[in-house]
């Protein structure tokens, strides 16, 4: 009687779990452990409402360059950081020295942002037009590192909910 009670506790308080299924972040480029992380200010997964502002922390391994884009929940996609320094250790985008903000506008759902490392400066500018699903989205990444040794380059993904 005891393992009864006990077992249907342990059912009715997992029901009321809930359940985040995470962005595919499965890419060619990454893998070589460049980038130790990659969050938005308020923790990956978080919510923020339309016109509010938004900072994204990445920390690498080495000094490189990176890449910051964002897919909205409709397929559009942007460039929110094109190919800027940084030292080893954590960097906050947008940096003081960058003179904006990022304010998060609609539609309104997942927004993901990926970041794209490199050690040596890109010889070209990832360009985004129309919209994107996952495999153009991934295709988009993987042409844009392949020039680069897969040591030399990382990729990781976050995401957060605009309500």
């Amino acid at each position: 009687m005891r393992t009864a009670f006990l077992l249907g506790s342990l059912a009715l308080g997992l029901s009321a779990c809930t359940v985040t299924v995470r962005p595919n972040v499965g890419l060619q480029g990454s893998g070589s452990n460049l980038i130790t992380s990659l969050r938005p200010d308020r923790g990956e997964g978080s919510t923020y409402a339309v016109g509010e502002a938004v900072r994204v922390s990445i920390s690498t391994r080495a000094p490189g360059y990176v890449t910051l884009l964002a897919l909205q929940s409709n397929g559009n996609a942007s460039v929110l950081v094109r190919n800027a320094y940084v030292q080893a250790g954590t960097t906050t985008f947008p940096r003081a020295s960058d003179g904006v903000t990022f304010n998060v506008a609609e539609p309104r759902g997942l927004q993901r942002i990926r970041a794209i490392f490199t050690r040596v400066r890109p010889t070209t500018d990832l360009v985004l037009r129309g919209t994107y699903d996952n495999g153009r989205w991934n295709a988009e990444s993987d042409a844009y590192l392949q020039p680069y040794n897969a040591a030399d380059r990382d990729v990781q993904e976050t995401y957060l909910y605009i309500r």
